[in-house]
This record gives structure tokens, sequence and C-alpha cells, in this order.
């Protein structure tokens, strides 16, 4: 089985999360897309973000009915710091055997340098999926002599170009300006019933 690890704080989760995941499972040929939600995310430990279980609500409603997808509860079931490296190598002992594909965006692979202990994810990864935006430079040699064995596991996922991110939903949820066609129906439904975001 061919496992893709996408993670993020989905705060809340949008129709680019949706769109990226699945096309990052067509392209890849990857059988199911697991959600890892992050509770805390050391990489955003001073921005304010929505209770993990606000989130984790909203994420079950996103991916309802989608049988590609399945949601993690590796980060929420452990203590902080949720680094990226213990939580692959957690969901490689959930599923021996598995073929683990670690999903990320252009931007990431950039500062992946920076993380936590990358050469253990790179380790513990079969591949990292690179969604890539056209005409992304990435210096890939560069990242090579930072992070070694990096080059030989990745594979590019061409992404469409989707300018929706959860910033700009929060935002104009506080401004009362219009988000239908940014979230699922499912998703959108709960934010106006529970009146969330609204500052």
């Amino acid at each position: 089985m061919r496992l893709g690890i996408f993670g993020g704080t989905f705060d809340p989760p949008h129709l680019g999360h949706l769109i990226l995941a699945d096309e990052a499972r067509y392209q890849l040929d990857i059988d199911r897309i697991l959600w890892l939600l992050t509770p805390v995310s050391p990489l955003k430990n001073r921005a304010v973000i929505s209770s993990w279980e606000q989130r984790l609500e909203l994420l079950e409603a996103a991916v309802s009915g989608n049988p590609g997808f399945e949601i993690s509860r590796v980060d929420i079931d452990r203590d902080p710091p949720h680094y990226a490296f213990e939580s692959v190598k957690l969901i490689r002992a959930r599923y021996p055997g598995a073929e683990l594909i670690y999903l990320m965006g252009g931007d990431s692979l950039r500062d992946l340098p920076a993380w936590e202990q990358p050469e253990q994810l790179v380790e513990n990864s079969d591949q990292i999926g690179v969604m890539r935006r056209p005409g992304d430079p990435i210096q890939v040699e560069q990242l090579q002599d930072q992070v070694p064995g990096l080059a030989s596991r990745l594979t590019w996922v061409n992404a469409p170009l989707i300018d929706i991110s959860g910033r700009t939903i929060r935002k104009r949820l506080r401004e009362g300006a219009p988000v239908r066609y940014f979230l699922t129906e499912a998703v959108l439904r709960i934010i106006q019933d529970k009146n969330l975001y609204r500052g």
C-alpha cells in the first residue's frame, strides 16, 4: 500500500487542501492520503490557531465521503512538540510494509533544512512528494548538501495554481465577506452554525 502523509494545521480545511491532496493521490498513484492534523505546529508556535478539536471537526467534515482520505490521530494522541520526523516514524510503525510518501509544498521544501532532524524525515520516508507550482524555482543541489539523501527521494506533483489560504478565509469571515466557494458545504455549515472565525 502506498500512503501519502499530508500534514497541516488546517485552520480551516479548504478546497485548496482537498484539490492538492487529490492531485497528489492521482499523480503519485497513492492508495490513501493520511491527513495529519497538527495540534500545535513547531513552525507556527507564535501564531494563534483554533483548538485542535474544532479543526478536527472541520477536517472530518471536509474529507467525509472520500474513501481515499483518512484522518490520522498520530499527533493528536501525543504530547507536543509534534515534529514531522517523529510523526513519520509513528506512522511507519502503524503501517508496517507500506510505502510512505510525505507530501509538502515547494515552500516547505525550501525550509526543510530548518526543520527538526530533517534527515530523519527523509530517511523514514520512501518518497517526498512536493506539490510544486508552475515556474517555482527550487535549488535541489543546495538542499541536498544540507539534507543528505533528499534528492533521491524527491518526486514532483504538478500542482494547480489555487490561491486559497486559511489566513485569507479567516480574514474574510471576520470581515463578513463571502467564503461559500472556498470551502466544502459541510465545512461551511459548521462554521456558520457555530459562528466560527468571527473574532
